[in-house]
């Protein structure tokens, strides 16, 4: 199957999507590494970084059953984890990344091919068993770290980043699912919202969601070390 034409309803959903990634990274950096009493793990922030999350997953799983080559994003997705995983380990190596949101992603991307000709139905099965088996992985630890991507975490295991493919591989082959059964014809249920501008603005940030991505961290970050040097040095001249 190939794109003729980028749907505007998921260009715009990936957009609010990355929205919604920067404010909760917002927040966590904001707690993690500045000390705010803000709690990132329990309560709305929670909810609201898990909610985007499971937003990218189904969004990912819908472009793969309109995509003419997911393999190939897949591997682009990879790499793209794969130096994540290099970065964070140099930064924090007790926690860093082994099989984070990206790694889901691009392992729905390369195994497509195994679900292309899967139906919409068995889809929803295959993932409904995932979701139940991640649930039953919750309380079991292994010695084995080879284990991580598939949920199964060792003593101690600590990550900045977790969503191994059990059970979050199940919610992309949910959103598998919704792509065979509302884009059959690879056609935009959305059409007359693309001339709203804020859809158009949403659309565009979708587009680049990947670059977005790897980009953010590293600009909050940056921002928010030379808002804290700004508030100290005027602290320690304030009359």
């Amino acid at each position: 199957m190939r794109i003729i034409t980028r749907l505007t309803e998921i260009d715009c959903l990936r957009g609010i999507a990355i929205l919604l990634m920067v404010i909760f990274h917002i927040v966590f950096d904001l707690a993690h590494f500045f000390n705010w009493s803000l709690d990132y793990q329990n309560g709305f922030w929670y909810f609201q970084g898990k909610f985007a999350a499971v937003l990218f997953m189904l969004l990912s799983g819908i472009s793969t059953t309109l995509s003419h080559n997911p393999v190939r994003r897949g591997l682009i997705l990879l790499a793209a984890a794969l130096a994540i995983t290099a970065v964070t380990y140099v930064y924090t190596p007790t926690a860093y990344i082994r099989f984070g949101i990206l790694h889901l992603l691009a392992a729905g991307m390369l195994a497509a091919p195994l679900f292309r000709r899967t139906g919409a139905l068995s889809l929803v099965i295959t993932g409904t068993g995932i979701i139940a088996l991640g649930r039953q992985f919750i309380d079991m630890k292994v010695a084995a770290t080879v284990l991580i991507p598939l949920g199964l975490q060792p003593p101690g295991f600590a990550s900045l980043d977790y969503y191994p493919l059990c059970p979050w591989l199940g919610i992309i082959l949910f959103g598998m699912a919704a792509g065979k059964i509302f884009y059959p014809k690879q056609q935009s249920r959305w059409p007359s919202a693309a001339g709203y501008r804020l859809v158009r603005w949403l659309s565009w940030l979708g587009r680049r969601s990947l670059l977005v991505y790897l980009m953010h961290q590293p600009i909050i970050l940056t921002i928010l070390y030379a808002c804290s040097i700004a508030e100290k040095t005027l602290r320690a001249t304030a009359p």
